[in-house]
């Protein structure tokens, strides 16, 4: 019988813990971008008279 290599096992949670990870942070920036961009931009105010 073949013997398990524990090693090879935990770099793989690892990587998936990691791939995960970054998904999320990935979503999370995703969010916030979509968030600023829906944000209406106000017209800017000047302190000129108008003719």
């Amino acid at each position: 019988m073949a013997k398990p290599n524990y090693s090879f096992e935990k770099r793989q949670r690892e990587l998936a813990r990691k791939k995960k990870k970054e998904e999320k942070r990935q979503q999370k920036a995703d969010a916030r971008r979509s968030k600023v961009d829906n944000v209406p931009i106000l017209p800017s105010v000047d302190n000129d008279p108008v003719d």
